[in-house]
């Protein structure tokens, strides 16, 4: 005769406890995860934290102002500036009296900034008056395309048209 006696009442509420915690365990981890990941690009410089101004500089010499009107600072080691007039081949932008690695310095196609801050960074509201190669002396206008980029991420931080007379 067989006299086995089994207690099977304490299994199934046992299992159902271990499952309960599994699923809280991972439940947990998805939004740990998925919080640290929102928290991570909230802080990053994306596209949409900069903005950016352009307008007609005085004279007829073909100069456009940019305002970067708000954002982190930016240095200007990490970005690049680019302008195109009436919407031939952008070309790179560099600050005006660097070396143009032909002995001499750069004084066209160039930037200078409008403070005499010695920082390194582009802040929000200083503005840099860029030299683009729009001949505007004899009375027409030409269409100069500002691109500013940031060359860490890859990003575009803005692309400002502007009409010069």
């Amino acid at each position: 005769m067989n006299n086995e006696t089994r207690n099977d009442e304490a299994v199934s509420p046992v299992i159902a406890t271990i499952l309960m915690v599994a699923i809280t365990v991972v439940l947990a981890g998805v939004l740990y995860v998925w919080a640290a990941n929102l928290a991570e690009s909230n802080t990053s410089d994306a596209p949409g934290f900069y903005t950016f101004s352009g307008t007609d500089a005085p004279g007829t010499d073909g100069a456009v102002i940019m305002t970067m009107n708000s954002g982190n600072d930016l240095g200007w080691a990490s970005i690049d500036i680019k302008s195109s007039v009436d919407g031939a081949a952008s070309t790179m932008v560099v600050a005006c009296g660097s070396d143009d690695g032909n002995g001499g310095t750069v004084s066209e196609n160039c930037y200078t900034v409008s403070t005499t801050e010695t920082d390194q960074v582009w802040n929000a509201g200083e503005q840099i008056t860029v030299d683009t190669s729009c001949d505007t002396s004899d009375a027409s206008t030409c269409d100069v395309e500002i691109t500013v980029i940031n060359n860490r991420e890859g990003q575009t931080l803005s692309i400002t048209s502007i009409t010069v007379e």
